[in-house]
């Protein structure tokens, strides 16, 4: 019953737009330690996708004052110490993630759609740490990040549809990873053998449109509701 209430709570917080209290109330209900319904899954990955967000959206806000803030100004020391600290609670809310994630999430799941949505989750984290990480800590923590999404994509093209859309939202972040224009051609390459073209041959006659369109339509419809990860 508790564990519902959790869940009930998050919903109520995700009305109010109260994103901080929905990630605390999905992360009482991952501790419990049961398997996550797709529901609960998807409550999470939106709950700590604001939070992330709004982080990540302050902080490059504030770099960019910094960048522009000329070394010895009154305030330049301010806006460094400010960026600091948002970077930091960024931080530790990507390594709360991925404390769920290698905790309770991954090694527990029981289906290969979780797995990957995991994996996508966890090498999405990392991307963001990435983001804010220097010199030899930002290459391991991509190198993380590459990890968390080859294996995702593995395993979707193993078990899963071309035309999944877990399997086609987890394919994005695995694009977006920094790296060599040589690695980024190599990873699209990746991605369009595993994820072959999911839209249906030129119509012949005008009358089967509507039952053409009609998959295409669901496929955008489960992809906006599943909240991809940016």
């Amino acid at each position: 019953m508790a564990r519902n209430h959790q869940v009930q709570k998050a919903k109520l917080a995700e009305q109010a737009e109260r994103y901080e209290d929905m990630a605390d109330f999905m992360k009482a209900v991952v501790e419990h330690g049961d398997e996550l319904s797709n529901e609960e899954r998807n409550l999470l990955s939106v709950a700590y996708k604001n939070v992330v967000g709004c982080q990540r959206s302050a902080w490059r806000v504030i770099s960019s004052i910094e960048h522009k803030t000329e070394e010895g100004d009154d305030k330049a020391q301010l806006v460094n110490e400010y960026r600091e600290k948002v970077e930091e609670e960024l931080k530790s809310v990507c390594n709360v993630v991925l404390g769920l994630l290698d905790k309770y999430l991954i090694k527990k799941v029981s289906d290969p759609e979780s797995r990957v949505f995991y994996l996508k989750m966890k090498g999405d984290y990392f991307r963001y740490l990435a983001e804010v990480a220097t010199g030899n800590d930002r290459q391991e923590t991509i190198d993380k990040a590459q990890k968390a999404y080859q294996e995702a994509m593995d395993i979707s093209k193993k078990e899963m549809q071309p035309t999944n859309p877990i399997r086609l939202g987890r394919s994005g972040g695995f694009l977006g990873l920094g790296g060599s224009p040589r690695a980024s051609q190599h990873r699209c390459q990746q991605l369009c053998t595993a994820c072959p073209c999911p839209y249906p041959p030129p119509l012949t006659h005008p009358e089967d449109a509507p039952a053409s369109l009609a998959p295409l339509r669901n496929r955008a419809q489960q992809s906006h509701t599943l909240g991809f990860n940016v």
